[in-house]
């Protein structure tokens, strides 16, 4: 079992992309809940050190889905993503992109970024949304919900 899966049966809310699961993300990644996505790799150091704090956050937030992705092993959805660094977050609501990133390997900033996207309301979300270029961007290549279904 990798490391944070055993997670999983307390945070149903969380779970890691497999080749074998991609039907029930995609279903999962289609109801009606705040999704946060960590982009990582398994060679990266970091990454592994941030799993757990990751599955913490998702017991902390079990109405939000939580979601790892190694960009490797899946490159067919996320190779054309600009992953500068590790880890990435990945946050939207229905199809609309909050927070695309590198995020320090800190719990706490990114539980503090989590609940204050939770509260905004979708119109303030879809201003947002559309507010510079480089969100606008993040609408038309990040949506994960149009990346695993065009996978």
């Amino acid at each position: 079992m990798p490391p944070g899966e055993e997670m999983y049966n307390i945070a149903m809310h969380s779970t890691t992309l497999h080749a074998d699961n991609r039907a029930e993300v995609a279903a999962a990644l289609a109801q009606d809940h705040l999704i946060v996505a960590c982009l990582c790799a398994a060679w990266c150091g970091t990454c592994s050190g941030y799993r757990n704090a990751f599955e913490e956050l998702a017991l902390k937030h079990p109405e939000k889905y939580f979601l790892w992705v190694d960009i490797e092993d899946h490159a067919d959805i996320v190779g054309d993503l600009d992953v500068e660094n590790f880890p990435t977050l990945l946050i939207q609501r229905h199809d609309t992109v909050a927070f695309f990133g590198t995020m320090l390997p800190d719990p706490n900033v990114a539980n503090r970024l989590i609940e204050t996207i939770a509260r905004e309301e979708e119109a303030e979300l879809a201003r947002l949304a559309g507010s510079t270029e480089e969100r606008r961007i993040w609408q038309r290549e990040c949506n994960l919900r149009q990346l695993m279904h065009a996978a």
